[in-house]
């Protein structure tokens, strides 16, 4: 039984603790080719791709040649 955040058992004594969530086992997949990861590969991918171009734009080199110069 359940009193304003406390319990109590069968024989009425008081429960001083916390009471416990209801456990539950999530079934979603976490890994392998979810929807979820291939969203998240495909984003950074594009990220990653325009962030090439906008090094090769800004300074005149590719990335093998702007990582050489430093």
């Amino acid at each position: 039984m359940t009193v304003k955040g406390f319990t109590t058992n069968e024989l009425g004594q008081l429960n001083s603790f916390a009471i416990e969530p209801k456990v539950y086992v999530d079934e979603t997949p976490r890994t392998g080719f979810t929807e979820y990861a291939e969203k998240l590969n495909g984003r950074l991918a594009m990220i990653g791709f325009v962030s090439l171009i906008a090094v090769e734009a800004i300074t005149g080199n590719g990335l093998i040649g702007w990582l050489t110069s430093l």
